[in-house]
């Protein structure tokens, strides 16, 4: 199977947006090679500033060039993004609803090495909880293509969280990628997967799976955290009774609490959320550490058959 890393994939979509697009602005903070922006700044580099290792300056710049009539893609490491940076984020950019996209890499265990200083596993939780802001976490290298376009549309603040590893290809270019707008990939009557980036590729998998035990298991890519789906949800909640939700990022506040929060409130049924669970990454092959958190297609199994032993 094609795989592709969501990073490259948005390195390629921005040259694409650049050469569509006259009012689009890149800033990286010293991470090109790593975040892809290189690919923009070799192409256009009169609208590539490199901010060097000052993320909160970075974010700065990104909210004047913004007020001034640009749409700004700005990028770092997911942890310093959200985390160096967050004041900035919070108070220039949110505050005033300036189309700055903060397009984040390196989320996640799957940093791998680098380990839980640069693994970002609470960024999807910070910035969800910033009002204004638009969370979207794209789930290969397709959909984060789509999603690059549609959040130059989108009138407002974005954080789109990217990931180092390649994943499987899932989507071809007749997706209709479109923002707080769920996708069901599989369709089934006794349980709802839950996913949102690397996880919906391994959720996927796990309901082929599934199927052979004859388990029929729906699949959701969730790629808008905010504003969530919340009819999707509902649907499939009245639907399978039944739902598990999968993200490399920690349980409290992501995509599993967002669920959770729509659940509770208008179709209560059976949740149970499957990520980080109150830890810091690690160092480690990134495999190694799926596998060590619980996020690997068999650990998916193993809930889905604890849920239904549980389901009414």
């Amino acid at each position: 199977m094609e795989k592709q890393a969501t990073r490259d994939a948005y390195g390629k979509a921005l040259v694409e947006l650049g050469k569509k697009y006259n009012d689009v602005v890149v800033l990286d903070a010293d991470l090109s090679k790593s975040t892809k922006t290189s690919d923009f700044a070799k192409e256009f580099p009169e609208r590539f500033i490199n901010a060097g290792i000052a993320e909160q300056n970075m974010i700065g710049m990104a909210a004047g060039l913004a007020a001034a009539g640009k749409k700004v893609f700005a990028s770092s490491f997911a942890v310093f993004a959200a985390g160096r940076a967050f004041e900035q984020v919070r108070n220039s950019v949110a505050y005033a609803r300036l189309n700055v996209k903060i397009c984040a890499s390196h989320a996640g265990i799957t940093v791998g090495e680098d380990g839980g200083s640069h693994q970002a596993v609470e960024d999807i939780a910070v910035m969800r909880a910033v009002p204004n802001m638009t969370v979207v976490v794209p789930a290969d290298g397709v959909s984060t293509k789509k999603a690059v376009f549609a959040v130059y549309e989108h009138e407002g603040p974005v954080y789109m969280r990217l990931g180092r590893p390649a994943v499987p290809l899932i989507y071809d270019e007749r997706l209709d990628f479109k923002i707080g707008k769920g996708i069901e990939l599989r369709s089934g009557k006794d349980v709802t997967l839950i996913a949102c980036g690397i996880m919906v590729g391994k959720a996927l998998e796990a309901a082929e799976l599934l199927a052979k035990e004859g388990i029929e298991a729906s699949v959701i890519d969730m790629h808008t955290i905010k504003p969530l789906d919340e009819e999707l949800i509902i649907r499939k909640a009245e639907e399978t009774g039944a739902i598990l939700t999968l993200e490399e990022h920690s349980i409290i506040g992501g995509l599993g609490g967002a669920v959770c929060e729509v659940v509770s409130e208008k179709c209560p049924v059976l949740v149970k959320r499957m990520g980080i669970k109150d830890l810091f990454g690690q160092s480690g092959k990134p495999d190694e550490l799926m596998e060590y958190y619980g996020l690997t297609v068999g650990h998916i199994m193993n809930n889905v058959h604890n849920l239904l032993e549980i389901k009414p």
